[in-house]
């Protein structure tokens, strides 16, 4: 037993820790939980836990459904919306077969992959997401309209606001856990905030993003309200995006960071942001994989349509941070596509495997664009060459599905389940009837 796994033993006991709660999360990125006693912990840690895998979406076929969650102790926390005694904890788990092999349809084994990756190239892929949400009152039932919990702006400062309140107790239950929280503040809608956690190394980053999820939605139970990281909840108002800064380090120098060069830029970031825009219209299914989604791209508010980057351009896909100089380490871009809502494990994996692609070919970065993309028409984008994302979910899926480079990330497995359930969602979408038609269509046709 390693020195981590002790540790972890060791805290059980001590803090009288009663339920420790295995989490891994399915292709979908929705978050998967079983509970063991303690006196189970040491066998998990040595052979994992069996479960039917055929009955989590995307994980297995009905013929194969034996899988093995084994918990990753490095990732232990105990869950402080449990109460002090007789508390709960969390691990997260990697997917094993029963020969206990890495499972091929393991959202965490695809990152870890393409992680490797990286790793064989000398590179370390840090992230650093910026998550919106929205807060609204809990309806009265399910008909009832969304009521937003405030009627703020962006940075506003509401006086007595419960999102002061909520923002608070979030942070300082995500830093409870390890979790460090980098800016907070109202967002541009009613009711919509943002939190910011700070630099890790991807896969961290992304446990970390699944945790939050968890907690704010805990908190906002905790406060009488519900929380959304729905894309587009509401036609009228801002989307919820989730732009994420991104950087490579070569040990412990930024790879992206270039002093004298343009936007002290090096090569090697040139060329992950050629990456970028060359295979964005591939990943967007996977960024940006619900319906809604597309909404929140196409409905302005400063969500990126169109593919192009600029420097501090906020209407362009991919941002150049301004740089601060003398501060190599802060050298990074940020990619602005992303909604709250996606499989943090997947985006980051095709996000990572795009700019590698870049690097590999040499891909040569385009002239920056500093127009407002949104002011151009669609002649003046043709001639700049800035091409579309796709405008929905169908279209993203027909281009995803030619892509060899979302394919070999994936791995066959996903990839398939991805395509067939978002085929599924797009069809049952398209067949519904609207109430927008009903108001436009029923009674004048």
């Amino acid at each position: 037993m390693d020195r981590q796994q002790e540790f972890v033993l060791r805290t059980v006991e001590e803090r009288d820790i009663r339920f420790i709660r295995l989490w891994f999360t399915d292709v979908l990125g929705m978050l998967k939980s079983v509970a063991v006693a303690p006196a189970e912990l040491e066998s998990a840690f040595a052979e994992g836990i069996g479960f039917d895998g055929s009955s989590i979406e995307g994980l297995t076929r009905v013929y194969e459904a034996d899988m093995i969650a084994k918990p990753d102790p490095t990732t232990f926390q105990v869950l402080p919306w449990r109460g002090e005694r007789h508390g709960t904890a969390r691990m997260f788990c990697d997917i094993l077969t029963p020969d206990g092999e890495p499972s091929l349809a393991d959202s965490r084994n695809v990152l870890k992959r393409a992680l490797a990756r990286a790793s064989d190239k000398g590179f370390t892929f840090y992230t650093h997401p910026e998550v919106e949400f929205y807060l609204f009152n809990q309806p009265a039932d399910a008909e009832s309209p969304l009521v937003p919990v405030d009627q703020g702006g962006y940075f506003d400062h509401l006086a007595r606001g419960s999102t002061h309140d909520f923002r608070r107790a979030a942070i300082t239950m995500l830093e409870s856990m390890g979790i460090s929280v980098e800016f907070s503040h109202h967002e541009a809608g009613p009711g919509q905030n943002e939190i910011d956690l700070r630099y890790a190394d991807a896969l961290t980053t992304a446990d970390n993003l699944m945790t939050f999820r968890t907690v704010v939605k805990e908190v906002a139970l905790e406060q009488g309200v519900f929380a959304s990281f729905m894309p587009k909840p509401m036609a009228d108002q801002p989307g919820s995006g989730m732009h994420t800064h991104l950087s490579l380090f070569e040990g412990d120098r930024n790879a992206f960071h270039e002093p004298g060069a343009q936007f002290e830029l090096s090569k090697t970031a040139r060329q992950f942001i050629a990456g970028l825009l060359v295979h964005a219209a591939e990943i967007t299914a996977i960024t940006n994989q619900y319906v809604n989604s597309y909404k929140r791209l196409w409905g302005g508010a400063e969500a990126p349509s169109y593919v192009c980057w600029g420097h501090n351009n906020r209407s362009a896909l991919v941002r150049v941070p301004m740089y601060k100089p003398g501060k190599g380490n802060s050298s990074r871009v940020e990619y602005r596509a992303l909604d709250s809502a996606a499989n943090p494990y997947l985006a980051f994996a095709v996000m990572l495997a795009a700019g590698l692609k870049g690097i590999e070919e040499g891909y040569d970065l385009p002239e920056a664009t500093e127009d407002d993309v949104w002011e151009l028409t669609d002649a003046e984008r043709r001639a700049l060459g800035i091409k579309p994302l796709p405008q929905s979910l169908d279209a993203a899926i027909q281009i995803m599905e030619s892509s060899e480079l979302v394919a070999e990330t994936l791995g066959e497995h996903v990839f398939d389940f991805v395509l067939r359930n978002k085929r599924q969602e797009w069809d049952a979408y398209r067949a519904q009837v609207t109430p927008f038609e009903l108001k436009r269509f029923l009674q004048v046709l």
